[in-house]
């Protein structure tokens, strides 16, 4: 009844009767939050899940839009973009919101703190990790989604995983972990034994149907794609409204070489070594950007002058997708105008113009961004070697590859026998690599 009253006297009066309990109220809320930190095993499980799905999910996302025919460069610019976004939003969000914990300080107040020998280990994990994801972005053509990410994967496993084991001070249990490396450095070979499998598939294919040429170049469909007739969306085809092209079955000779006049970057006639030699480069890389995020968080090598707070993972995360956004987008605005594997040369201007399948590229961006966020949120309460388990996404990947783009379609018995022994492998791999978690001690 005062507070009607004094609004009826003064319009002043009123704001500055109402503004007293409202900013009391606010007040007291937020003295009653704290930064958002996982600590518990129950809780670094499920962000593993769904960082799971969602570095799994983005890869296929890409390999979409090289099979529709758009320029790897157009779709890496967008794609950085929206990571960058993602690590910006965890650290205004779960990085700020709240007063800031004992010895972890909100993410506006790190900026200004004396702790660069730590922001630079976070920047050095986003270097190898963008050349990496550079790196796989053309795998992806040569090998296929399913044995890239299996190969890369296993490759982050054996190495990375081992780093971060001694690095977390042996948190977690040995016995458990090291039986989960040596299950996916199995994988790696069985991937690599799929990967040749199927390739000479696909060789067999072409020749019974005379469509490889004698030095692997590809002769021309000759009408695969004339049929017209009335059908709905094709996703991986673009195709929409009520025309589209009927395309040739999936695992056919003419499915392959329908794909390759399509697609942006060319692959008949390559050898397989090519194809691997990138995916073991990008495997090396991948291997590395964990343990350095990993020294950027925890300091194992008491980098910082005593005193000053380790970094928080989410402002850890931004400086390591700062460095991933500026060598993406750097990298990738070189190879506009001197393009790599036969890609045709392009220009900024012509990025700007190409919309089409943009909003894909972007969605690629975001998924990547909060998968690699709860991948180290995750392993900053249950150890970094177990937040490796995330490895499993070609899972996902094989699961996209198959249902999406017709991967192992009228493949071979062997090549059969193959994929399955290595999928098998990576199951029980990743299921030891959960069971080997720990729990890392705040004190």
């Amino acid at each position: 009844m005062d507070h009607a009253l004094a609004c009826a006297s003064s319009p002043l009066t009123c704001h500055e009767v109402l503004q007293g309990p409202l900013l009391s109220s606010l007040s007291s809320i937020r003295a009653g939050l704290t930064m958002y930190v996982i600590e518990d095993k129950g809780g670094a499980i499920a962000l593993m899940l769904a960082s799971l799905l969602f570095l799994g999910t983005w890869p296929a996302v890409l390999t979409l839009l090289e099979r529709r025919g758009r320029l790897p460069q157009h779709t890496y610019l967008d794609y950085s973009l929206t990571n960058l976004l993602a690590a910006v939003l965890i650290a205004l969000t779960f990085g700020q919101l709240g007063d800031s914990k004992d010895g972890m300080p909100n993410f506006f107040t790190q900026l200004s703190q004396d702790n660069w020998p730590s922001v630079l280990f976070a920047m050095a994990g986003g270097v190898v990790l963008s050349v990496g994801n550079l790196s796989t972005q053309y795998a992806w053509a040569y090998v296929g989604l399913s044995v890239t990410e299996v190969i890369s994967s296993s490759m982050v496993v054996v190495i990375g995983t081992t780093l971060n084991y001694f690095l977390d001070n042996r948190i977690n249990k040995a016995e458990i972990l090291f039986a989960g490396v040596a299950c996916f450095l199995v994988a790696v070979i069985l991937g690599s034994a799929v990967h040749a499998s199927n390739a000479a598939d696909n060789e067999e294919k072409l020749n019974a149907s005379n469509k490889l040429g004698a030095n692997g170049s590809v002769e021309p469909s000759k009408g695969v794609l004339d049929k017209v007739s009335d059908g709905p969306k094709d996703l991986e085809n673009g195709a929409s409204g009520t025309k589209h092209v009927t395309r040739a079955e999936a695992g056919t000779a003419e499915y392959l070489i329908e794909l390759e006049e399509r697609r942006s970057i060319k692959v008949f006639g390559s050898s397989t070594f090519i194809g691997l030699s990138i995916v073991f480069f990008s495997g090396v890389c991948f291997s590395l950007f964990s343990p350095a995020f990993n020294l950027a968080t925890n300091d194992q090598w008491h980098t910082l002058k005593d005193g000053v707070p380790h970094l928080v993972v989410y402002t850890a995360f931004f400086y390591f997708s700062i460095s991933c956004f500026v060598i993406g987008i750097g990298l990738n605005i070189l190879f506009l105008y001197r393009p790599m594997a036969g890609v045709p040369k392009s220009s900024f201007k012509a990025y700007l113009n190409d919309w089409n399948g943009r909003q894909w590229a972007l969605l690629a961006g975001l998924l990547c961004g909060f998968g690699n966020g709860f991948q180290f949120m995750g392993g900053q309460a249950a150890g970094y070697a177990a937040a490796d388990a995330v490895q499993a996404l070609p899972l996902v990947s094989t699961f996209w590859g198959i249902l999406l783009f017709g991967e192992y379609r009228k493949s071979s018995r062997k090549t059969y026998i193959l994929l399955g022994f290595m999928l098998f492998m990576f199951v029980a791999a990743v299921a030891t690599l959960m069971a080997s978690s720990g729990h890392r001690s705040t004190k």
